[in-house]
C-alpha cells in the first residue's frame, strides 16, 4: 500500500469567492490517497463538511483489501462557523473531477456520519436546482459541471447537519443569550419529566426542537435584512445548547445497544459546554447549514432525485446516530440495488473493535463486488 499526499485544484470559478473566507488565499483542497499493491479503477472517497477525513479510519483497511481510498478535507476542515453547504458540495465535485481525471472509473462516496450530505451533491449532479445559498449568495451551482458518482456507502451517517442538531438541540431556553433561563416544563434534564419520557412530552419536545430552529432562522434572515448595503452583509453567533437528544437519557426511545450518554460524555456537561455542534455561527451558515425549512443539504429529501445504488451500514451501539436514522436513510433511497445492515456493538467510528470493523468491512466489500 502507498500512500500519496494530495493538493486538489477546486472548481475554477469566481463566483464561489465568499469575502469573508481565506479561500482565496489557500484555494486547494488537501487530500490522502491510499493506492492498494495492485492496480485498480475504483476509488472511494471519504469527506465531512467540517471533520478531517485524510486519517479516516476505513482508508487503510479499504486499501488493503485492494480498493483505493481517499480522504479530503473541505475548506471548512475543522472550522464550521462559516460554512456554506453549497461550497462544500463544489469541494466534492472537484475532487470526483480530480479523481477521475487520473483514471479512476468508478468513484463511490463513503459517507460516514455527517459525510450524508454526498446524497445532497448527487442530486445536483444529477438534477442541478441550486441557484445560490439561502441567503441569496453565490454558488449557482446549475453553471458548474458536477460529475455524478457510481455509488454510496453509508457509515454510521446522519440525515444531515439540520436534522441533526435539531434533535439534539435544547428546546427549553427561554433566552437565547442565557443558557440558564429554562422552561422546566421542557427541560429533559428535570427529572420530573423523565427518563422514561411519556410520548406526550416526547411530542411537545419535538415539536419545541423544530420551533427553536425556526425562530434562529427567522432572526438570521433578519439580521441579514438590516446588514444589506453595510459593508460587512453577514453577523456572527452564539447558539447555546446543542446536547438534548432525549435518546440521550432514554433508550427506549429508538432502542438499540448503546449506553446512556452521547460522544461528549456527560450529556448535560456537553448540552452547557462553551464548544459543541453549532456553538458558533454567522446568519448566512445558519440558512446554509443549520435551518431545517432553508437548508439545501437534506440526506432522506435528495437521496428521491438519485438514481445511484447505495447501502447503508448502522453500528447498533452508535451514541448519536440511531436504527431509525439508518431505516430512513434506506427507505429513501429509490435504487432497487439497496442494503441495509446493523453491525452488532459497533460504535460511531467503530474505535477499539475490531471485530466490528472487520464485519462491516466485510459487508461493504460485497456490496460493491457484487453491485458496482
Amino acid at each position: 500500500m502507498h500512500v500519496e499526499l494530495l493538493r486538489i485544484p477546486p472548481i475554477p470559478s469566481s463566483e464561489w469567492q465568499i469575502d469573508y473566507h481565506f479561500q482565496e488565499l489557500f484555494p486547494d483542497l488537501d487530500g490522502a490517497l491510499y493506492l492498494p499493491d495492485k492496480p485498480t479503477t475504483t476509488v472511494l472517497v471519504a469527506m465531512h463538511p467540517t471533520v478531517g477525513f485524510l486519517h479516516h479510519y476505513l482508508l487503510e483497511p479499504f486499501a488493503r483489501r485492494g480498493y483505493a481510498t481517499v480522504g479530503v478535507n473541505s475548506r471548512y476542515a475543522w472550522n464550521d462557523t462559516t460554512l456554506l453547504m453549497e461550497c462544500v458540495m463544489l469541494d466534492l465535485a472537484a475532487v470526483i473531477r480530480y479523481l477521475r481525471r487520473r483514471g479512476f472509473e468508478k468513484v463511490v462516496l463513503l459517507g460516514n456520519s455527517g459525510g450524508s450530505f454526498g446524497a445532497s451533491y448527487q442530486r445536483q449532479a444529477e438534477h442541478p436546482s441550486i441557484r445560490c445559498t439561502p441567503a441569496g449568495d453565490p454558488p449557482d451551482l446549475t453553471r458548474v459541471p458536477l460529475e455524478p458518482a457510481s455509488g454510496m456507502i453509508f457509515v454510521n451517517c446522519s440525515q444531515g447537519r439540520a436534522r441533526t442538531m435539531t434533535a439534539w438541540f435544547d428546546p427549553c431556553l427561554l433566552d437565547e443569550r442565557d443558557p440558564m433561563a429554562r422552561d422546566p416544563a421542557l427541560d429533559m434534564y428535570n427529572r420530573d419529566n423523565g427518563p422514561p419520557y411519556s410520548p406526550e412530552f416526547v411530542r411537545r419536545y419535538r415539536d419545541a426542537q423544530m420551533a427553536r430552529n425556526e425562530r434562529i432562522t427567522i432572526w438570521a434572515r433578519n439580521q441579514l435584512e438590516r446588514r444589506r448595503k453595510d459593508a460587512v452583509k453577514d453577523v456572527g453567533f452564539m447558539v447555546h445548547c446543542t446536547a438534548a437528544d432525549l435518546r440521550y437519557l432514554d433508550l427506549s426511545l429508538d432502542p438499540s445497544d448503546r449506553e446512556v450518554g452521547c460522544y461528549r460524555g456527560d450529556p448535560w456537561k456537553a448540552n452547557l459546554a462553551i464548544t459543541g455542534l453549532a456553538r458558533y455561527s454567522t446568519a448566512r451558515s445558519w440558512l446554509s447549514q443549520w435551518s431545517v425549512s432553508q437548508t439545501h443539504q437534506d440526506t432522506c429529501r435528495d437521496l428521491a432525485y438519485t438514481s445511484f445504488p447505495a447501502m447503508v451500514v448502522q453500528g447498533t451501539a452508535d451514541l448519536g446516530i440511531y436504527p431509525s436514522d439508518a431505516q430512513a436513510i434506506y427507505d429513501a433511497i429509490p435504487n432497487p440495488k439497496k442494503e441495509l445492515h446493523f453491525v452488532r456493538g459497533g460504535k460511531h467510528y467503530f474505535d477499539h473493535q475490531q471485530q466490528e470493523l472487520d464485519d462491516a468491512l466485510d459487508l461493504m466489500v460485497g456490496w460493491i463486488e457484487r453491485v458496482l
